[in-house]
């Protein structure tokens, strides 16, 4: 069974690891394309290096630019090649650029589609990841949900049909990477917060971007923040790149095993991602959401995440309280990947080979 992965940005080759792996361990034949959406190449090779991906078979080069002609390259180029390529199934994961892009273009030629992630809803309609959730949703034939509350969403949305639980597969890539070392990854908690700040609703503001890097400075603890490709070229665009070094310790993006030695390290993690969110939870780090809303409820409702929003004196409220928690035992549940490629299987109608 041929299954077309399509990526495009780090989080989807953290998803994706586990998934080629797996796939290939099956005895399938996995297919890779990158989208060429993260345009640091140099930081996408570290990633694919850390997480033991195979280099993309394919890779489309849409490069930097505004959301809509990124999506417009990415569609015209993936559908010539899924077309040839006739694959058993095309795979997407979370809800960027390349997801919908992804979806879009399997929809075009008729190729079977699943959707990694899916489910996961904000309630916030003004995010365009929450658009490009719930169109791929609808545009997929196999909707492989992380969480019950995933589940409930979809069956809301009268989605009940090619609907498996499958577990979040975020897990089973901070597994390898805790895996893979022998001293694993450390307890918390050393005396920093960890921040990531990267996405759109974040950034694209100066003052939102301000405030909440503002809000970080005034806690206590020392922040340290890899800056993000994405946040720096605002910062320049804003003229606010030394204000902000003057905040925080901006230091450059990091790979994914060094990333989770921060976070597993840290008194506490600010961020707006999401997968961060799933991380911090694992690694039983406290986690701040600087958004004012989440597509993973559960961390808030079992105590492990606090949704702060932008303002800059409830971020430092919320971060300095998380800083002061008790620190809880890290919690991986693997086996989500496996899940993924049996739900494949089963929906595709594929004998399972032997696997010497």
């Amino acid at each position: 069974m041929n299954v077309c992965s399509v990526v495009g940005v780090r989080p989807e080759f953290v998803m994706a690891a586990p998934v080629i792996d797996e796939l290939a361990a099956a005895g399938h034949d996995p297919t890779l394309v990158h989208t060429g959406q993260h345009h640091d190449d140099a930081l996408s090779a570290a990633f694919f290096d850390e997480l033991s991906l195979p280099q993309p078979d394919h890779h489309l080069g849409v490069g930097s630019a505004p959301r809509g002609e990124q999506i417009a390259r990415a569609v015209e180029r993936l559908v010539p090649l899924l077309a040839a390529r006739d694959p058993d199934a095309a795979l997407v994961y979370g809800d960027t650029t390349s997801t919908l892009a992804g979806a879009m273009a399997a929809v075009a030629t008729d190729t079977p589609l699943a959707h990694v992630e899916a489910g996961l809803r904000s309630a916030d309609w003004r995010m365009p990841e929450e658009r490009a959730r719930v169109v791929v949703d609808h545009l997929a034939d196999l909707r492989l949900a992380p969480t019950s509350d995933a589940l409930a969403a979809l069956d809301a949305e009268g989605v009940t049909g090619g609907v498996r639980d499958v577990g979040d597969v975020r897990a089973d890539a901070v597994a390898a990477v805790r895996d893979s070392d022998p001293d694993g990854l450390p307890a918390p908690r050393s005396p920093y917060v960890l921040a990531t700040v990267h996405r759109a609703a974040t950034t694209d503001d100066a003052a939102t971007l301000r405030g909440v890097l503002t809000g970080l400075a005034r806690v206590e603890a020392p922040v340290v923040l890899p800056i993000h490709p994405r946040t720096a070229d605002r910062l320049r665009a804003f003229d606010d790149a030394d204000w902000a070094a003057e905040q925080v310790r901006l230091i450059d993006p990091v790979g994914y095993a060094e990333f989770l030695t921060l976070l597993a390290d840290a008194a506490a993690v600010a961020t707006d991602s999401g997968g961060v969110q799933r991380e911090a939870a694992y690694l039983g780090t406290p986690c701040v959401t600087l958004r004012d809303r989440t597509e993973w409820r559960e961390t808030v409702r079992d105590g492990r995440n606090v949704l702060a929003g932008t303002e800059p004196a409830e971020i430092t409220a919320a971060v300095e309280e998380a800083v002061a928690e008790p620190s809880r035992e890290p919690d991986v549940p693997t086996g989500a990947a496996a899940a993924i490629v049996a739900a494949i299987e089963e929906w595709r109608g594929v004998e399972v080979p032997e696997v010497s």
